[in-house]
């Protein structure tokens, strides 16, 4: 952003020994912590996992066109093609080596791997900027631009660990993750325009189209007018030649967005809708951006009078176009994940201001908090197994009906590798007194990625049994034959999917208005709210009701044909 005529003292005073260099095995060691699990041996979750990966599946299996994908006839209403071609392409060029799921989500793994380094090299070219560079020190000492530079950038990283919205929702193969990279690609564009200009093009010029292609062409138009106005306002040279690639990204996205809607695609398919009321989306918007919103208020703060220049401003405006996405789609939190990269940076640079007792307390917070969740998902793990304490297996009864303890040694060497991992680095933030800017997101970022493993390894068994639609199948399968025609009126795409992948069955899924005698199966179901009774169908006999055993799960009737038409 401009720069005004007197210079801006900046906030920031940094030692060269306070940006030591974080080892490049340990950052590496906390992104496989992170990615990986949630990778291997898990089922689809309801309900956007499956569902985008049944439009990938059809595409595959050559049921479906690749300019048209459907689940039995139902086509995704938003999501754009783009990101069922990056799964349906991944399924059809590993199969049959590994299971389609795992084939779909391999590209969604790199892609959430390109957004960690997209963001630790935005970081690192912010930084590297003249107005966030710290302040000399009068007796010399202070910290080298590169080495200032890298260790923010690191906290970034760590910070976007630690972040509570990403943990789950960039772990599935929804398009909304494709949509996270287009934004933060265009982020690193701006960012290393005069830095690294040929990359910040080529990022600039695909970035855009990508959000356009994945569904969400709005806000790849609303930070393209972000970028415009970024560069126009910017006294650097090269940030006013970068206009013209931001102008032609955003002129690429609405012409694709366009096409792609004339063609009777998802295009311009996002629509606004009111969200219930301002406290559900300051709920949301509170526990989804922890703890990195907190950090990034306290950034804006102290670098209050640089709000202008380019590290502040371009992930300021950045964060509060996510807002407003969120916002206008009805406090969706999918909506909320572009914000996320943008605030990660913000919180970096409160890391050169951050009082020693406030790092003090998120260390021993998080010491606290992650710990005990650690210790809570080991004594659960112990109560599925051994029934003991008697409170906790009933309580666990309870909320999953007739749940199998299942044990898996691999899962637990993980599982008890990641805790001595997790308790050997509390000693060693707590047993000394490390000096790097880095420190303080050090913990925050190893307790997610402790709990995200202890999660996907103790607890997968019961989380698929809660999350996937297998156990429900398994119940339907008697009473259904493999391969028989199914008719599900009004059933959402992500139980289609499930019909098909775990029951092989042939799927039939129409809208619920339309006459149940116009499909030529002899079997109907019904997807029904939990506690409600199955409804009388004229035509059809009802055989039996099944649900997923979970607490308050949904239901589903089945009918046998009593006509044929």
């Amino acid at each position: 952003m401009s720069s005004p005529s007197a210079p801006v003292i900046s906030p920031a005073l940094v030692t060269q020994k306070a940006v030591q260099r974080l080892p490049r095995w340990a950052l590496l060691l906390f992104c496989a912590a992170y990615v990986i699990p949630g990778l291997l041996g898990r089922d689809p979750w309801k309900n956007e996992d499956i569902a985008s990966f049944g439009q990938m599946w059809s595409l595959a299996l050559g049921q479906a066109s690749w300019l048209q994908p459907h689940v039995g006839g139902v086509v995704p209403t938003s999501g754009g093609i783009l990101p069922y071609w990056l799964g349906g392409g991944a399924i059809w060029l590993l199969s049959p080596l590994l299971d389609p799921a795992l084939a779909a989500r391999i590209p969604f793994a790199l892609l959430l791997c390109a957004i960690l380094a997209l963001t630790w090299y935005t970081t690192y070219h912010l930084a590297r900027t003249e107005a966030a560079q710290p302040l000399p020190l009068a007796f010399g000492g202070e910290a080298l631009p590169h080495d200032y530079a890298r260790a923010v950038a690191d906290g970034a990283l760590l910070a976007l660990i630690a972040s509570l919205g990403l943990l789950q929702l960039g772990h599935e193969t929804t398009p909304e993750l494709l949509q996270l990279a287009g934004s933060t690609l265009f982020l690193y564009s701006l960012a290393g325009a005069t830095f690294v200009p040929g990359k910040a093009r080529a990022a600039a010029l695909t970035s855009l189209p990508v959000m356009a292609a994945s569904g969400s062409p709005t806000v790849a138009l609303m930070l393209g007018a972000l970028g415009t106005l970024v560069c126009l306002r910017s006294r650097h040279e090269g940030m006013r030649v970068h206009v013209r690639w931001i102008l032609v990204s955003t002129l690429m996205a609405a012409g694709l967005a366009t096409a792609l809607t004339l063609a009777g695609l998802s295009g311009w398919t996002q629509r606004l809708d009111a969200p219930d009321g301002i406290q559900p989306v300051l709920k949301l918007i509170t526990w989804f951006t922890w703890p990195v919103l907190p950090l990034a208020a306290l950034t804006v703060w102290h670098w209050r009078r640089q709000v202008m220049r380019r590290h502040i401003a371009l992930p300021l405006l950045t964060a509060v176009v996510g807002v407003l996405a969120c916002v206008g789609m009805g406090g969706n939190e999918r909506a909320l994940l572009e914000c996320l990269p943008a605030l990660a940076v913000l919180a970096a640079f409160a890391l050169p201001i951050l009082q020693r007792s406030l790092g003090s307390a998120i260390d021993w917070f998080s010491v606290f908090f992650f710990s005990s969740c650690a210790a809570g998902i080991w004594l659960i793990y112990g109560a599925m197994h051994t029934g003991k304490p008697l409170k906790v297996a009933a309580n666990v009864a309870k909320l999953v009906p007739g749940y199998q303890a299942v044990f898996s040694p691999t899962a637990l060497v993980l599982a008890v590798i990641g805790t001595v991992l997790w308790l050997g680095l509390v000693r060693w933030r707590t047993a000394r007194q490390a000096h790097a800017l880095w420190k303080s997101l050090v913990l925050p970022a190893g307790g997610v990625a402790l709990c995200w493993l202890l999660f996907m390894t103790l607890w997968l068994p019961l989380l698929d049994q809660a999350k996937s639609y297998r156990l429900l199948l398994s119940r339907l399968e008697p009473h259904l034959p493999t391969g028989e025609c199914v008719y599900a009126p009004g059933a959402p795409v992500g139980l289609l999917t499930a019909l098909e992948y775990f029951g092989r069955y042939q799927v039939k899924g129409v809208d619920a208005g339309q006459d149940p005698d116009l499909s030529p199966c002899a079997t109907m179901l019904l997807r029904i709210p939990a506690h409600r009774p199955s409804p009388a169908v004229e035509g059809w006999r009802w055989t039996g009701t099944y649900n997923q055993r979970t607490h308050n799960s949904e239901q589903i009737a089945v009918y046998q044909r009593l006509r044929r038409p």
